[in-house]
């Protein structure tokens, strides 16, 4: 038992920079100690005992608003970070390692009895909001973005995001060479931002240097062209790309940011 505390107490340390010490996680840490009164309530229900071990977790959500129903099968270092309105079903499962945010439900569709809550795997973070309904399985190592829809089984190591829950392939191709050719050569990258987070302006930025590659191309073949025909022909140098004119792009990153 107080080994399994001291991993509870030291994924706190893992995965929340803003905990300093054992004490301070033991007595300000309301995931902790939704954890710690689940694993009583879990026991006292494979006993048998259904009504105490309900009236636990409801005192539990008393004291630190996240409900976890005893019938759920939780892993070994389990972390909710704040936790404020997470819900756990009755048949949910829940690997090892798996983290959720604020507001996170891991709820039903159905009122039959049986099955109804997802399986999560090893390794999953869930974002702040996010949904996960019916009884299907996360794969190990996921990523669910905040405030998204889940409602069917997600792959070993996907991303999911948005409502409904859509995953994102990250497809490797010829055009994702050229775009990191053309970020180094300009001296900064699209917003830092990657494949796995899809934003609008990225991709915006992707489709022009997509354009520019096409460009430079281009110009490069009538280079070619022009010599074959007047060999006396020589490239012009191209003025040099100043970092400092891209100082504007860096701001407004990190205003996003």
């Amino acid at each position: 038992m107080f080994e399994q505390l001291r991993e509870d107490i030291n994924s706190v340390f893992h995965r929340d920079p803003a905990a300093r010490n054992t004490f301070e996680v033991l007595t300000n840490y309301p995931g902790l100690h939704a954890l710690l009164f689940h694993r009583f309530a879990h026991w006292l229900w494979k006993l048998g005992l259904k009504w105490l071990a309900r009236t636990v977790s409801t005192l539990a959500r008393w004291f630190t608003g996240i409900e976890i129903h005893p019938g759920a099968t939780i892993g070994r270092r389990f972390f909710i970070d704040h936790g404020m309105g997470v819900v756990i079903g009755e048949t949910t499962v829940i690997g090892d390692d798996v983290t959720l945010y604020q507001g996170v439900t891991l709820g039903g569709t159905s009122w039959n009895k049986g099955k109804r809550h997802p399986t999560i795997g090893d390794g999953v973070v869930v974002g702040a909001g996010a949904k996960i309904l019916g009884p299907f399985e996360v794969g190990a190592g996921a990523k669910i973005g905040s405030n998204s829809v889940v409602t069917k089984a997600v792959p070993e190591g996907a991303t999911v995001v948005g409502i409904p829950g859509r995953v994102i392939v990250k497809r490797k191709s010829e055009d994702d060479v050229r775009r990191k050719e053309m970020e180094e050569r300009m001296g900064f990258d699209a917003y830092g931002v990657t494949e796995e987070m899809p934003d609008p302006v990225a991709r915006a930025m992707r489709a022009l240097l997509d354009h520019m590659h096409a460009v430079d191309d281009r110009i490069e073949n009538m280079c070619k062209a022009i010599r074959k025909v007047n060999s006396e022909y020589q490239n012009g140098e191209l003025p040099p790309l100043d970092e400092e004119d891209f100082d504007c792009v860096r701001d407004d990153t990190d205003t996003r940011g």
